[in-house]
């Protein structure tokens, strides 16, 4: 018995769920970027609480950095982890037929966590976004088993 071929659409599915992550991803970056210059993406309504933060020490850092320039590297590195989770997703689609058997369950899972963040802490949009691409991470995974 030769092994089974994955369908096309599994292939479609991972490249959709990989690019949305990848689109959230970059769309956080860009933000995070165009905050450095003019803040009014990624930052609070009230001007004086960013001018806190900035006044004021990360704790674990021993004075090393303050909390406005934490804020600005955590976006970037969350900005980074997405981008690089949506490439792995987009490459998996193109690799479908030699994809180790847990890809796509780790995708899927990955994916639930990231939805599960969104909803407890984020807004609208990104968990729309997150909650389309992890459906179609599992739609892909089940795709796969039939």
């Amino acid at each position: 018995m030769s092994p089974k071929t994955p369908s096309p659409i599994v292939a479609i599915l991972l490249t959709l769920g990989g690019a949305l992550f990848a689109i959230l991803g970059a769309l956080h970056a860009i933000y995070t970027l165009l905050d450095l210059r003019s803040p009014r993406r990624l930052v609070p309504v009230d001007p004086s609480v960013a001018r806190a933060m900035a006044n004021s020490a990360l704790r674990l850092s021993g004075g090393g950095t303050d909390m406005w320039r934490a804020w600005i590297g955590f976006n970037f590195s969350h900005s980074l982890g997405v981008l690089l989770f949506g490439a792995l997703a987009v490459w998996s689609g193109f690799h479908v037929n030699g994809l180790p058997v847990g890809i796509m369950p780790a995708l899927t899972l990955i994916g639930c966590a990231y939805l599960v963040l969104a909803l407890r802490y984020w807004f609208q949009i990104p968990a729309i976004g997150i909650a389309i691409a992890t459906s179609c991470f599992a739609a892909a995974w089940v795709l796969s088993l039939s």
